[in-house]
């Protein structure tokens, strides 16, 4: 029974991520090595936080054991109360060894006055949890967890992103092109580990060994991995709880929702130019370079990068035509057939597409939210209490027992209110965040508010309470420095969106920030909780299976003593800075627009993308009513073809469709008043009205048919201007 929680925990996990990276990733287009990679990537940072707990409710109950001085084996003295008891197990991995002896007993309040063999009473003995897992379980979990994840964030990740944007033709290429990509990457860690090195060799009564390599291996990890913790938890602690109540007022999340989408049209449209402009030189490779030529294969391969529509309409001949004169407006050369030439431009169109990709998923995603959002200001303000959506009925899972008037309540009232209170909630924890971050190292008296609910809870021996505390506190961090990482937006290149719409590189850059976020965080955390003996200098503290195995920094005395304990009350002045939004403040300054109070600038992109949004629900509408006409005379023809047998009489009925068609089209036309046309009182008889031209404009007839009359004939035209819109779509 003891091992069913831990089974519960794995399985529940990987059910978790598995959902996550099918929602985030695209499984039928990405490599399947990419697929399982960064699917253990994501993984083992969750299944740490996950774990964390039992390793924490079992250190409480072994902290009781050594408390009680519990060594002697206890039989049952206890009217009808069995008592179970359990050798000692020696700890593996280095771990000290130690006598564990377990009672099952009822609680305190159930049986007073009952006591056992040993003398201890029944109240101040420790029962055991429904978690418990030994040590050499826990241990060799943390190693093959902690070993992979490291292996992953610091070797495979970063090759296999340098390895999916090569542009070389050959595997050995590829490989090749990943290692000078990370080579200063690599050289930069390596010499920090160097100069690290040095300075411990140089210690004096310092002997190197390998388990001080492997500390201080670790220790240059966790160091780099805290620094970025502090920086994301500095933003995710204060931004998070403010995007929840900026979440309940919907006139703001549509202003900055317009906002977005008028400065994305802008960058749409240059990963737009890059994209056709690459295409443009790849069609131009397509025609000089023909089959018999040695590198006709190399071009193949970069044609067969590029999107489906794209190849069809490079195999055209008009758009042959258009891309040879764009090619020969360019400056680049003509003679580009090298190798190393073919491999930049392949990599080049890697960037191009991805770019636009992650492009067009940002545009589709923000100007949905401004559709719904639009939608829920027109209801809010509606006084039928009834939900009327633009996108039509609702189509889910719930609607067999969807309810517009539950939607509106639940939408124009409920949520906004359930969003504030959450925020508020949110907000009250990130306060206690970052008092127990400030004043953390202080044993006595103790001043973390997570440590006080630990030793509260393991006063009464309730190691659910525990459980949830650990879980609640690791879930929320988490939430706060993960929820920078997946709506962070790097140059438009790395952008995590869901429905199946982020590409490889992204995902792999989020495993890669996952399993190098993860164990720091736990470490810090469990410093949190006064559970790390380096902390808090208590050397009759038992230490949980994961500080063990991570070992302590006291290799290196001024990241263990220094860096590791003071550098998280840089927390307090990151968050001050978000709170008032300095950095935003200075970005808009410097000249990079951001949603920012009232500005003119901002005013106007604001109404941009208000016509943005107007414009795409008109295209949509266009959209679906020339789709609802095409099905309609699908319909109608197939129920005509089947009940009519003659071919003739199937051919006039097919023109008949077609001309209908054309007539539905005049129908869509604007109403033009022709009453306020004046035509020249001089128009000659030889004048008339062609049918055929636009609006019926009055003309002057050609020689060919106005006899002796020329060209000279005149009329006046309209002066009402042509119907408005027509161009909204380009």
């Amino acid at each position: 029974m003891t091992g069913i929680p831990l089974a519960v925990d794995i399985v529940a996990v990987c059910c978790l991520v598995a959902t996550l990276h099918w929602h985030f990733g695209n499984w039928k287009k990405q490599h399947i090595l990419v697929t399982l990679t960064t699917f253990v990537a994501w993984y083992f940072p969750f299944m740490i936080i996950c774990v964390m707990p039992i390793d924490v409710s079992n250190t409480c109950y072994k902290q009781c054991m050594q408390d009680n001085q519990v060594t002697t084996t206890a039989t049952s003295d206890v009217n009808t109360f069995p008592a179970t008891t359990e050798t000692s197990e020696n700890q593996s991995f280095g771990q000290q060894s130690y006598s564990e002896s377990i009672l099952s007993t009822l609680s305190s309040h159930e049986a007073p006055f009952a006591s056992i063999s040993t003398g201890v009473p029944l109240q101040t003995v420790c029962s055991r949890p429904l978690s418990y897992v030994s040590d050499r379980v826990l241990s060799v979990l943390w190693h093959v967890v902690y070993w992979t994840s490291q292996s992953l964030t610091w070797i495979v990740l970063p090759m296999m992103q340098s390895y999916a944007k090569a542009g070389e033709f050959t595997v050995l290429g590829k490989l090749k092109y990943a290692l000078i990509a990370n080579a200063i990457y690599y050289g930069t860690y390596l010499l920090v580990f160097a100069i690290c090195l040095i300075y411990v060799a140089t210690r004096p009564g310092m002997h190197l060994d390998g388990s001080k390599l492997k500390v201080l291996a670790i220790t240059a990890s966790n160091t780099w991995g805290l620094f970025l913790l502090v920086l994301l938890l500095g933003y995710g602690l204060i931004e998070v709880p403010r995007l929840c109540w900026m979440n309940s007022k919907r006139g703001f999340m549509l202003s900055r929702t317009r906002f977005k989408l008028a400065k994305l049209s802008i960058e749409r449209i240059e990963a737009e130019e890059d994209l056709e402009d690459i295409l443009a030189e790849v069609s131009k490779l397509n025609e000089t370079i023909k089959a018999p030529h040695a590198y006709r294969k190399y071009v193949d391969i970069i044609l067969a990068k590029c999107p489906e529509s794209l190849q069809n309409s490079l195999s055209s001949p008009s758009s042959s035509t258009r891309s040879r004169s764009a090619f020969d407006r360019s400056d680049t050369p003509h003679d580009v057939t090298t190798e190393r030439s073919l491999a930049r431009l392949h990599r080049r169109l890697i960037v191009a597409i991805q770019r636009h990709s992650c492009t067009n998923c940002q545009w589709a995603k923000h100007m949905n939210s401004a559709m719904e959002l639009e939608d829920l200001a027109e209801n809010q303000a509606s006084t039928s209490r009834v939900f009327r959506s633009s996108a039509g009925m609702y189509s889910g899972r719930l609607k067999h027992c969807h309810s517009p008037v539950l939607e509106w309540y639940w939408k124009c009232w409920i949520c906004p209110w359930s969003l504030r209170l959450l925020a508020v909630l949110m907000f009250v924890f990130s306060l206690m965040v970052i008092w127990s971050e400030c004043l953390f190292f202080i044993k006595s008296p103790v001043l973390s508010m997570f440590a006080i609910f630990i030793e509260l809870a393991e006063t009464h021996y309730n190691y659910v309470a525990i459980e949830f505390v650990c879980v609640l506190t690791i879930s929320y961090l988490s939430i706060c420095a993960y929820y920078t990482i997946f709506k962070i937006r790097i140059f438009n290149y790395y952008y995590v969106v869901g429905n199946h719409q982020t590409d490889e590189n992204s995902m792999i850059f989020c495993g890669m920030l996952l399993c190098r976020l993860t164990p720091p965080l736990c470490l810090n955390f469990l410093g949190l909780i006064h559970l790390d003996s380096h902390i808090t200098k208590d050397e009759d503290i038992v230490e949980t299976a994961y500080t063990k195995f991570m070992g302590h920094m006291d290799v290196i005395p001024f990241i263990s003593d220094g860096f590791n304990i003071y550098f998280p009350i840089a927390i307090v002045v990151l968050c001050i800075l978000t709170f008032f939004k300095v950095g935003t403040r200075l970005l808009h300054l410097l000249g990079f627009q951001q949603f920012i109070g009232d500005d003119e600038m901002i005013q106007e992109l604001v109404d941009e993308g208000a016509e943005l949004v107007k414009r795409e629900r008109r295209k949509r509408q266009r959209n679906e009513e020339s789709e609802a006409r095409r099905r309609t005379w699908n319909e109608r023809t197939a129920d005509r073809n089947s009940s009519i047998q003659d071919p003739d009489e199937v051919g006039r009925r097919r023109n008949v469709r077609t001309d209908n068609d054309r007539s539905e089209l005049l129908k869509e036309a604007e109403p033009i008043d022709y009453t306020g046309h004046s035509l020249d009182v001089s128009r000659t008889s030889n004048e008339q009205i062609i049918p055929g031209l636009y609006q019926s404009d009055p003309v002057s007839r050609p020689q060919s048919l106005a006899g002796n009359q020329g060209f000279g004939s005149t009329a006046v035209r309209p002066t009402r201007p042509p119907p408005r819109n027509i161009f909204d779509d380009v």
